[in-house]
């Protein structure tokens, strides 16, 4: 919902342009077989680029990019005392940060695939919202996790748990997946994911990206502190 491609003109001019023919011998496991494999190298301006038969899928590979999006909830409200704080609902002001946020995602072509949301009356009145605004919101795959809720107060461990829902819930052919929790967990996996100090208030979401062929790749090739934090969007400014 992303590639780097070289073009080769048909006419190149020698003073920026040499061409040379490299023979790599290979031994086979019968040594009386021997084949060899060559490979173009081309040096424009100085730089040179490496054509071969392993390049492409190489290439190819490291062009999917795997876009995140931690999302904490709206504002809620605390009126009613008497209700749980896994049933809280939002407040006024935060039905319209939902609101808005959801259309700066859309503004900026942030559209998950895959939504992962805690069961919390929050989370789930957020996403609601959210796709009363934007359409493409409502098509995508949503699970509600309820360990979610409870990771996020729990030190540390929110940023490994999300690696393994996302691993458990996502395809390959998904390439945009959205988490939504709660602080303080949210707040230290956008921070342990990028690399960065990360501050998420309420309906502020951090976005960031890896690349893999899988989104289990995608992790292990980035591991900690390897994502990169691409901004944070919040409902009442640009990204920042």
């Amino acid at each position: 919902m992303n590639v780097a491609f070289c073009d080769i003109h048909s006419t190149i001019s020698p003073s920026f342009c040499r061409y040379q023919l490299q023979l790599t011998p290979l031994t086979l496991r019968n040594p009386s077989r021997l084949r060899a494999k060559s490979s173009l190298v081309i040096e424009k301006q100085g730089s040179p680029v490496v054509s071969d038969e392993e390049t492409p899928s190489q290439a190819v590979a490291e062009s999917i990019s795997r876009r995140l999006i931690l999302l904490r909830h709206a504002r809620s409200s605390r009126e009613n005392r008497s209700l749980r704080d896994h049933e809280r609902p939002l407040s006024k002001s935060g039905k319209a940060d939902a609101a808005k946020i959801s259309r700066k995602l859309q503004e900026l072509g942030w559209i998950p695939e895959l939504i992962l949301s805690s069961d919390a009356a929050r989370t789930k009145e957020t996403l609601k919202i959210m796709q009363e605004q934007v359409e493409e919101l409502v098509k995508a795959e949503v699970h509600f996790v309820s360990s979610f809720y409870s990771i996020a107060a729990m030190d540390g461990q929110t940023a490994e748990h999300l690696q393994k829902v996302i691993c458990r819930y996502s395809r390959d052919e998904i390439l945009t997946i959205m988490c939504m929790g709660h602080n303080k967990g949210w707040e230290e996996a956008a921070s342990m994911l990028s690399g960065a100090s990360v501050e998420l208030k309420t309906c502020n979401a951090a976005l960031l990206e890896a690349s893999g062929t899988s989104w289990d790749e995608a992790f292990t090739l980035a591991g900690f502190g390897g994502w990169k934090l691409q901004g944070i969007v919040k409902p009442s400014s640009q990204l920042e």
